[in-house]
């Protein structure tokens, strides 16, 4: 799905084995894929944008083919924290000690947590596509229990939606491309058919249940704790102006409540933005990466 230029290679953390692809040259700009997806969501953007960035598009712990850890009872393998922490493992690894940093769904969370934890690492950041986890689940009510309907079932415990959901996971990984993206939104056969293979391990649909219940547990602890703080760094906001996020939130005055200096504008899609919108997207980071 990448160019021949794009080079794939797997970095060992301090909690994980991260795999990824990275091509191009200039300034770094990690992309941070979401769920149920791999870092192939950035098939049509990464080639573009290395152009004028050193691009490195990793696949999240549990996710793709980067390695699944074994969890604890309080998820902390799974929290945004250990998450960030890979990707700055990874970054150093690359001998990037600054870089800029965009994320969709999943990873705009892990985005989120690592512009909390490592602000003196990241120059810039994108988020795609969320509100703040913190916000949403202060905030819920019907209209997000039925759009993330998924957030209250991942979260089961014993086993419950790594059972219902391994009985056909390609089905409920194409349902979910159907269901959140726009009315007549295209995907890639070759990336449908990578999230398939990812998505139909055992290990990922366990690990991708372990990172929503972490979400609703020690995720909200450590966001608790920083409920005072702000991201200091220059943020993007996107979203699509189809979706739930568009539907539900006045996404530009939740993330003033959480960011001290973000601009941003919906985009004409549904969820998956980076595929549903690949041109402009890559326009909208061109220029927020792009300037001083």
């Amino acid at each position: 799905m990448f160019p021949d230029n794009f080079e794939k290679v797997r970095i060992k953390t301090s909690g994980a084995e991260i795999n990824l692809v990275h091509g191009g040259s200039g300034s770094p700009l990690l992309l941070l894929h979401g769920y149920p997806q791999t870092n192939v969501i950035w098939h049509e953007i990464a080639p573009l944008l290395a152009h004028d960035f050193h691009v490195i598009c990793p696949d999240l712990r549990g996710y793709g083919d980067s390695s699944k850890p074994s969890s604890t009872p309080d998820h902390y393998p799974y929290s945004k924290r250990a998450m960030a922490q890979d990707m700055i493992e990874v970054m150093t690894f690359l001998g990037y000690s600054e870089f800029f940093v965009a994320g969709h769904d999943r990873g705009a969370r892990v985005t989120h947590r690592m512009a909390l934890d490592h602000p003196e690492k990241i120059s810039k950041a994108c988020v795609m596509d969320i509100a703040p986890t913190h916000y949403v689940f202060k905030n819920t009510d019907q209209s997000l229990a039925t759009g993330y309907y998924h957030w209250f079932f991942l979260i089961q415990p014993d086993g419950l939606p790594e059972r219902m959901i391994g009985a056909d996971p390609a089905y409920y990984l194409t349902q979910k491309l159907k269901r959140w993206s726009a009315p007549k939104a295209v995907f890639a056969d070759a990336a449908v058919a990578e999230y398939i293979r990812c998505f139909s391990q055992p290990e990922t649909i366990h690990a991708s249940c372990e990172d929503y219940r972490a979400a609703a547990s020690i995720d909200l602890e450590h966001d608790e704790e920083d409920s005072k703080r702000k991201v200091t760094c220059p943020m993007l906001i996107l979203w699509g102006k189809n979706g739930f996020v568009n539907r539900n939130y006045d996404v530009l005055g939740v993330w003033h409540e959480f960011a001290d200096h973000i601009s941003g504008k919906a985009l004409d899609c549904g969820h998956f933005l980076p595929e549903e919108a690949p041109t402009a997207v890559y326009h909208e980071l061109l220029q927020f990466f792009g300037s001083e």
